[in-house]
């Protein structure tokens, strides 16, 4: 008695959320159609855009109420309706996403109407007396045929919502868009900070070595201590301008990575960063993972990440101790840093979250960043390569 209450009750439920689904989808392509004829007429094509994010919304809907169904995840792949109303037009009517949702929704307008129909069938069932009596008649003659229906709009929908290979493809190509986007201005910060780091530092010392070793070349007959005296300085200044030189260099691709690979290198960054930092290194020892070293630009990408992860955790976090976690997996080089400072960490204040962001997007890696009030702090980056 009580498993035929519960098949009830589930069935039940789903019915209603379909029927319901169903209802305004019916109502929504009446809205669809006169927006569509509106826009015909150039007088509705400002609705048109809103009219697809209302066509997304309701085919979302009908994902979250399969997967609940079936416990299986429908994605879903759409172009960004953003910018412009002629670039958001276009968006709208060229996006194979919203083919897909268009597809099903015709679809749905047909078979729906079975959905529908199945819940005053359900509800008013057979006539006879007594309560038990009628769920058992009803789970004998009227259960399997409302499984059979919910099953078949769960089937027909996961097969119509599905991501079309067109759309997995648009979708992956705005993708790629937008982390050009983000390496072009982490390349041109890069740029600027190295023009700046020479213009301002070992420029200015060699014009001063320079003008000191011109002095030098003057005062040399008639006064030879004071040409000794420039030369001295001179000698410092090109000192200071290699040194200058090496800092540059280092902001390109560090040399620690090619002499000790990148777990030593990290080693070196966490014995200097002031904090008291554990480091643990999985598959990564001497800078390889089975004799083979990550490509250079995963080195100093994950390099990078943990030196702007464990700069902010000096700067900001409140702590004095963080753990670095580096592991070679099959599929590429994970890297994580955590402190247990205050938290917090936002990612529109300067922290830096963003050129990480950039430099691992850049190589089509990804970010996760966990920082809530009172921490921890958890920076977990993932770069895919082959070994």
């Amino acid at each position: 008695m009580r498993r035929t209450v519960r098949q009830a009750a589930r069935a039940t439920a789903r019915l209603a959320g379909a029927a319901a689904l169903g209802f305004f989808s019916y109502l929504f392509v009446t809205v669809l159609l006169a927006v569509a004829a509106g826009t015909m007429m150039l007088v509705g094509a400002g609705l048109l855009p809103e009219a697809v994010l209302l066509l997304r919304r309701l085919a979302g809907a009908k994902r979250r109420q399969v997967e609940r169904w079936t416990g299986r995840e429908i994605p879903e792949a759409y172009l960004p309706l953003t910018g412009p109303l002629r670039t958001r037009l276009r968006t709208a009517v060229g996006d194979p996403g919203t083919h897909t949702d268009l597809r099903w929704m015709a679809a749905y307008y047909a078979y729906g109407l079975l959905v529908v129909l199945a819940v005053p069938l359900w509800l008013v069932g057979l006539p006879v007396d007594g309560v038990r009596c009628v769920l058992l008649r009803r789970e004998a003659v009227i259960l399997p045929l409302i499984s059979r229906v919910a099953g078949l709009d769960a089937g027909w929908s996961t097969a119509l919502l599905k991501p079309s290979p067109k759309a997995r493809l648009a979708e992956r190509v705005e993708e790629l868009t937008e982390t050009r986007s983000g390496a072009i201005a982490a390349h041109g910060a890069e740029l600027r900070r190295i023009e700046r780091d020479l213009h301002d530092g070992t420029q200015a010392r060699l014009v001063s070595l320079s003008m000191r070793i011109g002095l030098a070349k003057r005062a040399y007959e008639g006064d030879p201590l004071a040409a000794r005296k420039l030369l001295d300085d001179a000698q410092d200044q090109a000192e200071e301008a290699l040194t200058e030189l090496r800092h540059v260099v280092r902001g390109i691709h560090p040399p620690i990575l090619t002499d000790r690979g990148l777990a030593g290198a990290v080693r070196a960054l966490a014995a200097s960063s002031g904090l008291d930092v554990t480091v643990r290194v999985e598959g990564l020892e001497d800078g390889a993972r089975s004799g083979v070293r990550a490509p250079a630009a995963i080195e100093a990408a994950a390099y990078f990440v943990v030196a702007e992860a464990l700069t902010n955790a000096a700067k900001h976090s409140g702590t004095d101790r963080a753990d670095v976690w580096l592991a070679g997996t099959l599929t590429g080089l994970v890297a994580m840093v955590r402190d247990e400072g205050r938290g917090g960490a936002d990612e529109k204040s300067g922290s830096g979250l963003v050129g990480i962001r950039r430099r691992v997007a850049a190589l089509d890696g990804t970010v996760d960043v966990t920082s809530p009030s009172g921490g921890p702090t958890v920076i977990d980056v993932e770069l895919p390569c082959a070994w």
